[in-house]
C-alpha cells in the first residue's frame, strides 16, 4: 500500500513537473535544461519532505473564500460561480480528506504562477485587515518561509527567472522566460535585452501607459509615433524600459497594427481581375470600419487622459476607464477580422474569378466559428458583385462579358467560324474548375446552356431583336444570398430560351421537313421515285463510270421528280436534292459512283452535321446497291416468267431441269434481298424514326436534345443496318452477297440467251425440214447430221471443218457474259460451263448466308437475331458460327 501511494505521489509529481518547468530552448544546452530540472525537482521533494507547517490555521472556508475574493478582483463572474459549483462537489466527496491542503495548494500555484508572469518580488496576500491582494501590491510577504519562497520559484512558469539570495551578482543569469522569446510567424517587437531585464527589475515603465495610450491611436493605424516606431513593414520598436505586462499588452496590440499596414498596401494594388478588385474593394471597407473603431477609441483615450490625477497611482488611468488593457480587449473582433483578411489575402495568391470564389465560400460554409461564418458572409455580398453582373449579361443577353477570364464560360481561341456547327460545338466550352461552390455543376451546366443557345439565335438564327426584347423583359439584378430569386431566374430563363430555339428550328427553318426529306429520298423512304430513278438510269450506269456525265444524271432525277409523288414537295426540299458522282477508280460502272446528295445549310448543320452527312451517304449507298440488286433480280424472274410460256417451253425437253434449279436461285435471292430491305426500311430506320419524333416533340426538349437525338438514330441505323463497325464486319459480308447475286443474275442470262439459240436452231431446222418436204427431198440429209451447227456459233459444225475455224475467227465478240470461263467452243461444252457456273455460285451463295446466319444468331440486339430467324424461317440453311484462332486473329469456320 505504501509503495502504491509513492508510486502516486512520483507519477503526480512528475505530470506537475513537465507543465510547469518549461522544456528546452533553442538558445540553451542540454546541461543547463537538465540543471534546471533538477533543481526543480529536488526543491518539489524537499518540499514534500520538509513538510511544513502552514502559516495559517487549516481552514477550508478560509482557502475558499480567499480564491473567491480574488476570482471577484480579476473581474471573472463566470469563473467565480464555476469555483463555487465545484466547491460545492469537493465538500461533497467523502473519500478526500485534506480537502483544505487542496485549496491551499491550488491558491498558491495560482500566485506563484502570477508573480512569475509579472515579474515581481510579491505574491497577492490578504491584508491584515482583510483586504484582497490587490491592494496590498507591492508588501511582500515577510513570514513566509525561505524555503516556501523557493518552491514558489521553482514551480513558476518561467522557471527560476531571479538570483537566489544565496549566489552572488556574478552568477550566470538564467535564460529568459518563454513569454519574452520570439515567436515564429508573429510580428518581431524589437527591444534590447539589458532595457527588458532593467524594466523588469524595476517593475516601472518609461514612458508611462499614459504616454503608451497617447500613441496607441497612431500605431493602430500603422503610423509611428514618439513612443511606438515602425523600423519595417513587419517590425515594431518598443521603447526603452518597458515593464513584462506591459510588452504583453503591446505585442497583442501590434498585431492589427501589422496587419493594418500590409493589408493598407494590397487594397492599394491595381493588380488583378474584376472579382479581385471587388475582393480589395470589400478589404477596403472592412479597413475604414476598422479606422471607425480607432477613431472610437482615440476619442475614449483623450477624454480619459483629460482626466488624470497625478496624486493617484498611474495617474488614475484604472478609474478613467482605459487601459492597455482594454484596449487589447475592445480591438479583439477588429484582430480576428484583420487576422482573416490576412489569411484570405495570403491564399488568394494566383487564384481569380471563381476559384477566388469558392476560397472564401469555404471559410463561410465548412468553418465552425459563428465569427468567421459571418465575416465571410459580408465578404462574399461585395465580391460576387462582378460574378452576378457576368452571370446576368449571359442568361440574358448571350454576351461573355470576361474580359480578365474569370468566369466559367470561356471563348475557345482556337475558334473557327465554319457554320452553325462550330459555332454551338466549338465557340465557348465552360471550364468545371471556374464553377464556384456558391452554385451546383447542374446549376452551371444550365446556365452555360441558357448563354449559348441566346448568343446562337442572334448569331446563327439571325433573330437578335427578339434577344433585346427578351433581355429588357426578363433582365433583373442578381446578387449573393438571394438563392430563391436566383434559381426562379434560371429556371424561367431555360424554359424561355430553349422554346423559342426549338420554335425557331421548326417553324422559321423547317428542321422536321428536312430531315424527312433526308429520310425520303437518302434513305430511300419514297419507294416511287426510287424506282422510277433506277428505271430512268438503269442504261446509263450500266455504261463505264467515265462516261457518265453530271447533266444526264441531273435531267434523269428531274425526270423521276415530276412523275413521282415527290413533286408534291416544297421548292425549298427539291432544289437541295441533287446526283453526283464519287470519286472514280479504274473499272467501275455507273452503278457503283452514283449517289444523291441533299444539301443542308447553316443553321440546320448544327443538327445535320458534317459527320451526319457522312452517315446519310454510306447508308444510302449500301441501300443503293441492294436496291440495284433487287431490280436485278426482279428484271431477270420476269423475263424467266415471260419466257416460260414461249421460248423456255420450248427447250424444256433439254433444258427444264436446269432452269428449274435457276428459278430457285432466283427466288432464294429474291426472299434474301426482300428479307434484307424490309428489315433495314422498317425495323430499323422505322424505329429510328419514331424514336426521333418523340424526342424532338418533348415539351423540355433543347438543341443539345435534338443533337443528341438526330446521332443517335444515325447511330442506330448503321449498327443495327449491318454497317457499324463491331466484332463482326457485316458490310463486307452483305457486298460479297451482293456481288454473287449479280454473278448468278449473268449466269442465268447466259442460260437465256442459250435457251434462245437453241430455241433459234430449232426454229430454223423446222424450216428447212418443212422447205425440202415440200420440195419432194428429204427433211434431214446426212450432211444436215454432221455439219449441225451450235445454237451459240451458227459458224461452227459438230465435225469441226474449215467453217468452223473461219467462224471461230469471224465472232470474235461472244454473246456469253465475260464472267463465264468459256474453254471450249462446242455446243455441249458451252451448256456444262453454264450449269457448272450456276451449281458454284448457289454453293458459295449458300455457304456466305451460312456465316451471316451464323453471326446474326449471336448478336446482342433481338432485332438483329430476328433477321436471321426469318431469313431461315423454314431451315433451310445450316448456319455458322465462325471461331477466331487463338494467337493469330485469323476467323475458323465450325458447325453450330
Amino acid at each position: 500500500m505504501t509503495s502504491t501511494r509513492e508510486e502516486r505521489v512520483e507519477n503526480a509529481l512528475q505530470q506537475l513537473l513537465e507543465r510547469l518547468v518549461p522544456p528546452q530552448t533553442s538558445d540553451e544546452d542540454e546541461a543547463t535544461a537538465d540543471q534546471r530540472w533538477d533543481e526543480a525537482n529536488e526543491l518539489a521533494r524537499n518540499h514534500i519532505d520538509a513538510e511544513p507547517e502552514p502559516g495559517v490555521v487549516e481552514d477550508v472556508n478560509h482557502a475558499a473564500n480567499k480564491i473567491k475574493r480574488r476570482l471577484l478582483a480579476d473581474g471573472n463572474l463566470e469563473a467565480r460561480a464555476k469555483f463555487e459549483g465545484l466547491y460545492s462537489r469537493l465538500l461533497s466527496q467523502p473519500v478526500l480528506g485534506q480537502k483544505w491542503a487542496i485549496l491551499y495548494f491550488m491558491l498558491r500555484v495560482a500566485e506563484g504562477r502570477e508573480a512569475a508572469v509579472n515579474g515581481h518580488d510579491y505574491v497577492e496576500v490578504d491584508g491584515p485587515d482583510g483586504t484582497d491582494g490587490e491592494e496590498a501590491e507591492g508588501i511582500e510577504d515577510e513570514d513566509e518561509p525561505e524555503n516556501e519562497r523557493a518552491y514558489d520559484e521553482a514551480f513558476a512558469r518561467s522557471g527560476l527567472p531571479r538570483i537566489s539570495q544565496s549566489r552572488g551578482p556574478d552568477a550566470p543569469t538564467p535564460p529568459p522566460p518563454l513569454r519574452d522569446r520570439a515567436i515564429p510567424g508573429r510580428s518581431k517587437i524589437q527591444q534590447p535585452p539589458e532595457q527588458a531585464a532593467e524594466a523588469q527589475s524595476n517593475g516601472v515603465g518609461n514612458p508611462p501607459e499614459s504616454a503608451l495610450l497617447r500613441d496607441l491611436p497612431f500605431t493602430l493605424q500603422g503610423l509611428s509615433s514618439t513612443n511606438l516606431n515602425f523600423s519595417d513593414k513587419q517590425s515594431l520598436k518598443l521603447p526603452a524600459a518597458l515593464p513584462v505586462p506591459l510588452i504583453s499588452l503591446l505585442h497583442t496590440l501590434a498585431e492589427p497594427s501589422l496587419l493594418y499596414r500590409s493589408l493598407s498596401d494590397y487594397v492599394e494594388t491595381p493588380d488583378g481581375g474584376l472579382v479581385s478588385q471587388s475582393l480589395r474593394s470589400a478589404i477596403g471597407l472592412e479597413l475604414r470600419s476598422y479606422l471607425r473603431l480607432v477613431a472610437t477609441l482615440e476619442g475614449q483615450i483623450r477624454r480619459a487622459l483629460s482626466q488624470l490625477d497625478e496624486n493617484l497611482p498611474n495617474g488614475g488611468l484604472g478609474k478613467a476607464g482605459v487601459t492597455l488593457k482594454r484596449c487589447v480587449i475592445w480591438t479583439r473582433e477588429a484582430t480576428l477580422g484583420l487576422r482573416l483578411m490576412s489569411l484570405i489575402v495570403e491564399s488568394s495568391r494566383g487564384k481569380k474569378g471563381g476559384e477566388l470564389i469558392s476560397l472564401i465560400h469555404s471559410f463561410s460554409s465548412s468553418h465552425g466559428d459563428p465569427f468567421v461564418h459571418t465575416f465571410a458572409e459580408r465578404l462574399l455580398e461585395h465580391i460576387t458583385r462582378p460574378f452576378y453582373n457576368m452571370l446576368r449579361a449571359w442568361i440574358y443577353d448571350g454576351e461573355l462579358e470576361d474580359p480578365y477570364f474569370e468566369f466559367f464560360v470561356s471563348e475557345s481561341n482556337d475558334y473557327e467560324d465554319s457554320g452553325a456547327t462550330s459555332v454551338w460545338e466549338h465557340k465557348y466550352r465552360l471550364q468545371k474548375d471556374m464553377i464556384p461552390t456558391i452554385v451546383t455543376e447542374d446549376f452551371a451546366n444550365k446556365v452555360f446552356l441558357i448563354g449559348k443557345s441566346l448568343n446562337f439565335i442572334r448569331y446563327g438564327c439571325a433573330d437578335g431583336a427578339w434577344v433585346e426584347s427578351y433581355s429588357k423583359d426578363a433582365s433583373r439584378e442578381l446578387q449573393y444570398g438571394d438563392t430563391a430569386l436566383l434559381a426562379t431566374s434560371i429556371d424561367e430563363a431555360y424554359k424561355t430560351v430553349m422554346a423559342r430555339l426549338i420554335t425557331l428550328m421548326e417553324d422559321k427553318f423547317a428542321l422536321f421537313s428536312h430531315l424527312q426529306a433526308l429520310k425520303k429520298y437518302l434513305l430511300l423512304g419514297q419507294g416511287d421515285f426510287i424506282s422510277l430513278l433506277m428505271e430512268s438510269l438503269a442504261s446509263n450506269l450500266d455504261r463505264p463510270a467515265n462516261s457518265q456525265y453530271r447533266h444526264t444524271l441531273t435531267a434523269q432525277l428531274e425526270h423521276a421528280i415530276r412523275n413521282s409523288n415527290a413533286q408534291f414537295d416544297s421548292a425549298d426540299v427539291l432544289r437541295r436534292l441533287d446526283a453526283r458522282m464519287l470519286e472514280l477508280s479504274h473499272g467501275e460502272i455507273g452503278w457503283d459512283v452514283f449517289t444523291l446528295e441533299y444539301r443542308v445549310d447553316s443553321p440546320l448543320d448544327v443538327i445535320v452535321t458534317p459527320w451526319a452527312s457522312k452517315q446519310y451517304l454510306k447508308v444510302f449507298n449500301f441501300l443503293w446497291r441492294v436496291k440495284r440488286v433487287e431490280f436485278a433480280l426482279s428484271t431477270t424472274w420476269r423475263r424467266l416468267q415471260t419466257g416460260a410460256r414461249g421460248v423456255l417451253a420450248a427447250v424444256g425437253d433439254k433444258l427444264g431441269p436446269d432452269w428449274k434449279r435457276a428459278r430457285g436461285g432466283i427466288a432464294e435471292m429474291v426472299h434474301f434481298v426482300d428479307q434484307l430491305q424490309y428489315y433495314i426500311l422498317f425495323e430499323v430506320i422505322e424505329a429510328g424514326w419514331e424514336g426521333l419524333q418523340k424526342a424532338i416533340k418533348k415539351p423540355d426538349a433543347t438543341l443539345d436534345t435534338l443533337i443528341s437525338a438526330h446521332t443517335s438514330y444515325l447511330r442506330s441505323i448503321t449498327r443495327k443496318g449491318l454497317l457499324g463497325g463491331g466484332a463482326v464486319n457485316f458490310t463486307t459480308q452483305l457486298h460479297e452477297l451482293l456481288k454473287l447475286m449479280l454473278a448468278y443474275r449473268d449466269a442465268v442470262d447466259g442460260l437465256y440467251s442459250y435457251s434462245v439459240a437453241e430455241f433459234t436452231r430449232r426454229q430454223d431446222a423446222a424450216a428447212r425440214i418443212d422447205t425440202r418436204t415440200r420440195a419432194g427431198r428429204w427433211g434431214i440429209t446426212e450432211a444436215d447430221e454432221d455439219g449441225a451447227p451450235s445454237p451459240l456459233f451458227p459458224g461452227n459444225t459438230a465435225r469441226g471443218g474449215r467453217g468452223g475455224r473461219e467462224a471461230r475467227a469471224d465472232n470474235v465478240d461472244s454473246p456469253i457474259p465475260p464472267l463465264l470461263p468459256l474453254s471450249g467452243s462446242s455446243e455441249n461444252n458451252t451448256l456444262d460451263q453454264l450449269r457448272q457456273r450456276l451449281r458454284s455460285l448457289e454453293t458459295e451463295f449458300k455457304a456466305k448466308v451460312n456465316v451471316l446466319l451464323g453471326d446474326l444468331a449471336y448478336q446482342p440486339d433481338v432485332d438483329m437475331r430476328f433477321l436471321g430467324v426469318v431469313m431461315n424461317f423454314n431451315e433451310v440453311y445450316e448456319p455458322i458460327r465462325r471461331r477466331r484462332a487463338h494467337g493469330k486473329g485469323r476467323e475458323g469456320e465450325g458447325m453450330v
